[in-house]
């Protein structure tokens, strides 16, 4: 860590520069077309030493662009612009500092179970799903919520609450299922659990939703009360240690899955190349929706796909390239 004395003009050049490249990333590769405000601060950011230099005392593990407008919204609201929002970094600086490295970006996306789905339905049942990096849960329940593909609406099979639709536009060749599998034990591994009773935990899963997408949050909304009625089980654990034991309490009999989105990214390239040479031994199928840069052995396999998509895939195989927040498919034919 960073000491907090630290000024701009002795900055480690070689992480201001790092910054400036993750920001101008961020801008161009994830949120152009879905939060211009975000896009705005990122580019903000990416050139400003003042943020930098805020951004330099913090580990590099949370100098993240989500991290940081998440926080700031959860003390200041949600900035106008640029403008505003370098000024409410200045005047919260210690708070936002004590929240950003308390939090982490745990954002818990239902609307991917649409893209997880189709993988789920293949699979010869019935399921055991453990889910890493599993935040609140609600990836564990895809049985309980509704799926448009831009047909029949797929209805949940276990029907609690008002279950929201996600909407998901699939190509041709995806296999879309026709019902959700039958899924008979569930649990999750998370370093920090999300506990879905408590309104702090759960505003702070609403904060990480981008500003301006309403509908993406009202979903949300949703599945948080259909979880609610029954939380799935999710134990506080890191994979490198705990995964072997949690996979040992699936029952026998069923198809025992471990599946991840956006969670290898924050291990370091030796431990993910053991976790990848390990996770096999450990369940039946693995499936994981990784950015590209990621599984780089796996996305070699793949025909190139949409720009700005995770890749999914099952015991090493491309199967689609997918929407980060589930509303695209392109099953690889």
């Amino acid at each position: 860590m960073m000491p907090l004395g630290k000024g701009a003009g002795d900055m480690d050049q070689s992480s201001s520069a790092e910054i400036t490249r993750f920001y101008r990333r961020f801008a161009d590769e994830e949120v152009r077309g879905r939060s211009p405000l975000y896009e705005e601060l990122a580019l903000g950011v990416a050139d400003d030493m003042t943020i930098h230099d805020f951004l330099l005392t913090l580990p590099r593990e949370k100098r993240q662009p989500n991290l940081l407008f998440a926080a700031l919204r959860s003390l200041a609201g949600t900035p106008t612009g640029w403008r505003a929002f370098k000024q409410d970094v200045i005047a919260n600086r210690d708070r936002l500092r004590a929240v950003m490295l308390a939090r982490s970006t745990q954002t818990n996306e239902p609307g991917r179970c649409a893209t997880l789905l189709p993988a789920f339905a293949a699979l010869s049942g019935p399921l055991a799903l453990i889910e890493i990096g599993a935040s609140a849960g609600l990836c564990l329940i895809p049985d309980r919520y509704a799926y448009d593909y831009g047909g029949d609406i797929v209805q949940p099979t276990d029907r609690r609450g008002d279950p929201p639709v996600f909407l998901c536009r699939a190509n041709a060749a995806t296999p879309v299922p026709t019902a959700a599998p039958e899924i008979v034990w569930r649990a999750g591994l998370d370093l920090h659990p999300i506990d879905l009773g408590d309104p702090d935990e759960t505003a702070w899963l609403e904060t990480l939703v981008w500003p301006e997408q309403t509908d993406r949050l009202a979903r949300l909304q949703s599945a948080i009360a259909v979880a609610r009625d029954d939380p799935p089980r999710v134990i506080e654990g890191d994979l490198r240690r705990d995964l072997a034991a949690l996979a040992a309490e699936a029952p026998k009999g069923a198809t025992l899955v471990v599946f991840h989105t956006a969670v290898l990214a924050y291990l370091p390239a030796a431990e993910r190349a053991e976790f990848v040479c390990s996770v096999g031994g450990l369940c039946d199928v693995w499936i994981a929706n990784e950015g590209p840069r990621v599984l780089p052995e796996i996305t070699a396999r793949a025909a190139p796909g949409p720009e700005h998509r995770y890749l999914l895939s099952l015991n090493g195989t491309p199967l689609a390239w997918t929407d980060p927040h589930g509303a695209a498919l392109d099953w690889i034919g």
